[in-house]
């Protein structure tokens, strides 16, 4: 009897080794990416495919030279899914894929304790234009200029949930290109799938702001799992 057991033993041994060289022993997500916008913070936007209007936001920071994730959240994406950040079309109810910097933060409610971005407080005067024949195409604005024109911008109080807190993705934001696309943020869960924005739960959205450090320069990757618009590609 004393083989037969030796043998269970072995199988055994191999099998828990098996086990432990699965999905855990990947590198972290932020060592697959082609590029994560050499800052020591990172925020991923992951869904599973382009139709998805779902997934995960994950925010990682380095800690002794490695990836480490600091919290995750479900996310939400555009009503129609994703599309590729590079062609998008303004008007479609896409998120747009692609790695992005996170130029600032604003919000109807005062910044969480902890906050180190810079932060905008949103009020009756404030406008985000995305009116593609003004001269303030994919701003702020405040109060909204004569050539933006009212129904080609978002009154940002009027969003009260949503805009409670938010980052500025800068999607399109440097040098704007007509058409493509304007004031896309991360920012708290509406009742539903967005207009093209990232979201995520009010709790979540506060702990990105007090986690957020300028300095560390923190970026954000919105992709998918696999495909044309994988994650991996950004």
């Amino acid at each position: 009897m004393r083989r037969p057991l030796l043998t269970l033993a072995v199988l055994l041994t191999l099998s828990l080794g098996s086990l432990g060289a699965g999905p855990s022993d990947a590198p972290p997500l932020p060592d697959r990416l082609s590029e994560t916008g050499g800052g020591s913070q990172l925020i991923t936007a992951e869904a599973p495919d382009t139709t998805s209007t779902t997934g995960t936001v994950t925010w990682w920071e380095r800690r002794g030279g490695r990836w480490v994730a600091a919290g995750s959240a479900p996310a939400r994406f555009g009503a129609n899914g994703l599309a590729d950040g590079a062609t998008r079309e303004q008007g479609t109810s896409t998120t747009p894929t692609g790695l992005y910097d996170l130029p600032y933060a604003f919000g109807i409610q005062e910044a969480p304790a902890g906050a180190r971005y810079a932060y905008r407080r949103v009020n009756e005067d404030s406008w985000w234009c995305q009116d593609n024949a003004s001269a303030s195409y994919n701003r702020w604005v405040e109060p909204r200029p004569a050539d933006c024109r009212a129904d080609e911008a978002e009154h940002l109080v009027s969003y009260g949930t949503q805009y409670a807190h938010a980052l500025v993705i800068g999607f399109n934001y440097d040098r704007p290109v007509r058409n493509r696309g304007a004031g896309i943020f991360l920012h708290v869960n509406g009742r539903g799938a967005t207009a093209g924005c990232v979201s995520v739960p009010a709790d979540a959205m506060a702990q990105i702001l007090a986690w957020a450090d300028p300095a560390r320069e923190p970026h954000i990757a919105v992709g998918t799992s696999a495909g044309p618009t994988a994650i991996t590609r950004y």
